[in-house]
């Protein structure tokens, strides 16, 4: 059996054209073999004794293994103290090195985010850089700007101020005048404010800054003087102005241009929320169509303070005063805080509908409900009292 399964293999193998290796072809592979594996090692020795050479020689010729290899491998960098030529950097509160590090490389101060990171890794002090505006040059080494955003006496040529929504002109008044940032003599903020001449407003403004000073952050020059930086803010209300085509929107719409600041203030005192800023211009514009009386809270604030509550009181109301919606009917004779952009677009472009009424009904949503009827109005203030008596002390 073992001879015919032979022959029958020999067959097999020589049709397939395969022929079984002899003895002595076995023999001289294997040594072929052998002599294949000896030259892999050898080759392989070879490597790794050029490698540890020139890691040796790194470290003999760099003094420290660490820093061979890192120069070896290290970011891209430029050398010195930059160029002329320079470029404003803002950074936030809150970044990271990572974060300043890709701004820095983005602006063309550095020349790769990762020789910034790695300056900053090894310097305690990177924890230290403050969120401002800081004026840099291009092409400086990475610590050669991490040197400079620490100097701000060197770097920081401008500070910020900002104006919050709805401030009235003496709440920015007291602002401005006790910014640190800033830095102005006793008195200087109301001094500027009493010359409104010098401020470039609107020729509708009545040569009055209230409601013509626009939200926003400001970046103010060292040394700026308090006349400058509200002439800065009327010119944001300028530039909104200018992109809303204020002006003849109003008269295209028969709206006076300065009632419709006025307008864009009360709405911005009465809500915070943006899909209501339409609703309650509407409002405003039936009850003044319909000639009742406003009946605005926001408008009595004005003239007593705020104190943070709700209501007003019957006292408050009783209030002799021009800008007393519950004494006199129209609008009040100026605007009562300087309103933002998107509170003037909502004074020229109301939301369509017959609402006379609105009230607050839930003070941790600012949920605001709205209402065609004396009777709709009513309920609607028994869920705010409802709410209010929930939730003692907070109306």
């Amino acid at each position: 059996m073992n001879e015919d399964r032979g022959d029958r293999t020999e067959d097999l193998n020589d049709h397939l054209g395969l022929r079984p290796e002899s003895r002595v072809e076995r023999r001289a592979n294997r040594r072929k073999t052998r002599a294949r594996r000896g030259f892999g090692c050898f080759a392989g020795l070879v490597s790794l004794v050029v490698v540890g050479a020139l890691i040796g020689g790194l470290v003999i010729g760099f003094g420290k293994g660490r820093d061979a290899i890192e120069k070896v491998f290290a970011a891209p960098d430029y050398e010195g103290a930059g160029t002329a030529e320079t470029v404003t950097v803002e950074i936030a509160s809150g970044q990271s090195s990572q974060a300043i590090a890709d701004t820095l490389e983005k602006k063309g101060v550095v020349k790769s985010a990762k020789a910034f990171e790695r300056v900053a890794r090894d310097d305690p002090r990177s924890k230290k850089i403050q969120a401002n505006t800081y004026t840099l040059k291009k092409e400086m080494s990475a610590q050669s700007a991490l040197e400079l955003l620490l100097d701000t006496a060197k770097s920081v040529l401008v500070t910020r101020f900002t104006i919050p929504p709805g401030r009235t002109k003496a709440e920015i008044v007291k602002a401005l005048q006790n910014a640190k940032a800033v830095k102005l003599p006793a008195g200087a903020a109301q001094a500027a404010m009493n010359r409104p001449q010098t401020l470039k407003l609107p020729a509708y403004a009545k040569n009055d800054p209230e409601g013509f000073l626009m939200p926003g952050t400001y970046d103010i020059p060292k040394d700026a003087n308090a006349n400058l930086v509200l002439r800065m803010a009327t010119a944001g209300f300028a530039k909104a102005a200018a992109e809303l085509n204020l002006t003849a929107t109003a008269k295209r719409k028969k709206l006076d241009p300065y009632q419709a600041v006025i307008v864009a203030s009360i709405i911005g005192a009465e809500t915070n929320r943006k899909q209501d800023y339409g609703k309650v211009a509407r409002v405003i514009y039936n009850r003044l169509q319909s000639n009742s009386k406003l009946q605005m809270d926001s408008t009595i604030h004005y003239i007593t303070g705020r104190d943070g509550k709700v209501f007003t009181s019957k006292e408050q109301r009783d209030t002799e005063s021009p800008y007393n919606t519950y004494l006199n009917r129209g609008l009040p004779p100026t605007p009562i805080n300087s309103p933002g952009k998107e509170l003037l677009s909502a004074a020229l472009n109301p939301t369509p509908g017959s609402w006379k009424y609105f009230t607050l009904v839930n003070l941790d949503t600012g949920e605001t409900v709205f209402a065609t009827t004396g009777e709709e109005h009513q309920k609607n203030v028994e869920k705010l009292q409802a709410w209010c008596q929930a939730h003692k002390g907070r109306c």
